[in-house]
């Protein structure tokens, strides 16, 4: 059982599924620590590659699903450390945009691949016919959420 202290939710397959994320995110996080790198780091800088142009504080902001400020967190971090740069705004002079450096395409597809490495690990005792099985479970609650807040 996710909670063995009855402190979870009030469905044990909601506990286990929110244990099960957070253990994959720290394990993750660990592989990708070991090499300067995280997992909130990652998706920016996956964010920010794979749109492949410079975008607004606030767009990275939603296209990760962060609030404004923990984004400026991640993104001050990224800079500090020459992996993203802010550029000026071709159209507005007064906004800035948010570019990777090469140092940061580099530091993003070396961090990638451990990335995947990890999750490999975690999800490799799973056949292939388990995997598409989970997803579609997963699709399913993910659908009847949807569904029920429209």
């Amino acid at each position: 059982m996710a909670d063995e202290q009855g402190f979870g939710s009030s469905d044990v397959l909601v506990d286990e599924l929110f244990a099960t994320t957070h253990q994959l995110r720290v394990f993750v996080d660990g592989r990708l620590r070991e090499h300067g790198a995280s997992v909130a780091r990652l998706r920016a800088l996956r964010v920010l590659a794979r749109t492949g142009e410079p975008l607004r504080m606030r767009d990275l902001s939603d296209l990760l699903g962060n609030a404004p400020r923990t984004t400026t967190t991640i993104v001050d971090s990224l800079e500090r450390d020459g992996l993203v740069e802010r550029v000026r705004h071709p159209e507005d002079r007064r906004a800035f945009l948010l570019a990777l450096t090469d140092l940061g395409a580099r530091h993003y597809r070396e961090a990638e691949e451990l990335d995947g490495v990890a999750l490999a690990t975690a999800t490799g005792t799973l056949a292939p016919a388990e995997r598409e099985q989970l997803r579609a479970l997963l699709g399913r609650i993910r659908q009847a959420v949807a569904d029920s807040t429209e």
